[in-house]
């Protein structure tokens, strides 16, 4: 949406409000490129809260928490409620105790799934509603994946709608130096098999077209369960990849060995990848992205999540000195444009009146907008105007998740520990060792079974 000044009551009050305030609203009502007609509509419509308040629990800490509560104070003055965040690295512990403890927050910030999903499961989350649901199926993209990533069990087994996600990440990125590109006479790939084929002819010209590292110390393996997850994507359904996460189907079975050896085409052949594949296991995944920087480069891209850039040489400028562009599907697959992520999602811990009301204020693109012009924050609103993207980097990325079909979490993420954090990983490192695919899936599956 474009911005524009508005005359009416409601947005005229907000605003003499907010002057007022005590100067934690970042932006001011009518000014920039937000939509503040979104802000108008629901202050009209909202309720007098004044009195009432509205707690919220999470993991975000400095910045992210300034930030977040400056968006807070919009609602604050659309209804007079009183909104708070406190937010803690201990949060994920602490939310169990106080939940089980019934004193929890109204609101919690929960960083993945499946421990929003373990409170469901006990009865102590409130449902948000299928107003709510419909609501997310309408207006974000690949919209029935969002309403899937946020339905669990109650406490009687029935699924209810609890998660409604807030601030995402993307994954299927390919990082790459433009620079490179264009004296190489390179183009950006639009499809799988353009980027074999580059890659291929990157072989050809006699340079290296990949970096790639697993290492991590203690987590070493997991920036390949990433490419699984991502080859899984663009193979299969999004149904087969859920009952993969869940294990209604095997890890063994040959949909996922076939994910796992197209990320073989690139991480296990020697000409592929920088340093051979034999490097592949104990480059320091910190460390793989700097091959594309050098003088020649050692490598021409990096697929890696959005917070690659916090490894790339300093003074690196993005847009220029480096890029990124979506992990292409396969035009063959007829699979759309699937994204690979994570993200926060906010679920009700103890319901009232002003704790809903809020759950309806982040409905607004202007409660997404406020976040997107200040940090990292990614959003599938599709109601938003990506103009406010605080940089080009995080509006390229936004549109990428705008345009995509399915969304899927990190499938290692929902796995059990022991598989998802343990089998996983150190599996990835034995295949790009020299493990056979089915080897290697067999034993995940042998350890996996040993759960049940």
């Amino acid at each position: 949406m474009k911005n524009s000044m508005y005359a009416g009551v409601a947005i005229a009050a907000l605003a003499a409000g907010m002057a007022n305030a005590d100067g934690h609203q970042p932006f001011a009502v009518g000014e920039g490129d937000f939509s503040w007609d979104s802000l108008e509509a629901y202050a009209a419509d909202a309720p007098d809260l004044s009195g009432q308040t509205v707690t919220i629990f999470g993991p975000w800490l400095s910045p992210e928490a300034e930030i977040f509560t400056s968006m807070l104070t919009y609602f604050e003055e659309a209804t007079g409620a009183d909104a708070t965040y406190t937010g803690s690295d201990s949060f994920e512990q602490q939310i169990v105790i106080d939940a089980e403890a019934g004193s929890p927050p109204n609101i919690a910030v929960f960083p993945q799934p499946g421990l929003a999903a373990n409170l469901a499961e006990q009865g102590l989350l409130a449902p948000l509603g299928a107003d709510a649901a419909a609501w997310v199926g309408e207006n974000y993209a690949a919209g029935s994946s969002w309403v899937d990533l946020g339905t669990y069990g109650d406490a009687d087994g029935a699924d209810q709608f609890y998660g409604f996600f807030f601030n995402v990440n993307v994954k299927s990125l390919v990082w790459y130096v433009p620079e490179n590109f264009e004296d190489a006479g390179y183009d950006v790939p639009e499809t799988m098999e353009d980027l074999i084929a580059l890659s291929e002819q990157i072989i050809a010209d006699g340079e290296t077209p990949w970096c790639i590292g697993l290492g991590s110390g203690a987590a070493t393996g997991w920036p390949a369960t990433d490419w699984v997850e991502d080859m899984m994507l663009r193979t299969q359904t999004p149904e087969t990849y859920d009952m993969w996460v869940s294990n209604e189907i095997p890890f063994n079975d040959p949909k996922i060995i076939e994910a796992i050896e197209m990320f073989g085409t690139f991480a296990k052949n020697d000409d592929m990848v920088a340093g051979g594949a034999g490097a592949v296991g104990t480059t320091d995944f910190r460390d793989s992205p700097t091959g594309m920087f050098s003088s020649p480069p050692q490598c021409y891209m990096h697929r890696q999540a959005s917070f690659a850039p916090a490894f790339f040489p300093e003074g690196t400028e993005l847009g220029t000195d480096a890029d990124f562009f979506y992990f292409p599907s396969f035009a063959g697959k007829d699979l759309g444009n699937p994204v690979l992520g994570g993200g926060t999602l906010l679920a009700v811990t103890d319901a009232n009146d002003a704790t809903m009301e809020f759950m309806k204020f982040l409905q607004t693109p202007i409660a997404h907008e406020i976040m997107m012009a200040q940090t990292g924050f990614l959003t599938p609103h599709t109601g938003v105007n990506l103009a406010t993207y605080m940089d080009d980097t995080l509006r390229g990325q936004g549109e990428i998740l705008q345009n995509a079909t399915t969304f899927r979490f990190d499938a290692s993420d929902l796995m059990p520990g022991a598989i998802g954090a343990g089998t996983f990983w150190t599996g990835m490192v034995d295949y790009v060792g020299g493990e056979s695919a089915d080897a290697v899936a067999t034993s995940i599956q042998d350890s996996w079974d040993a759960l049940k």
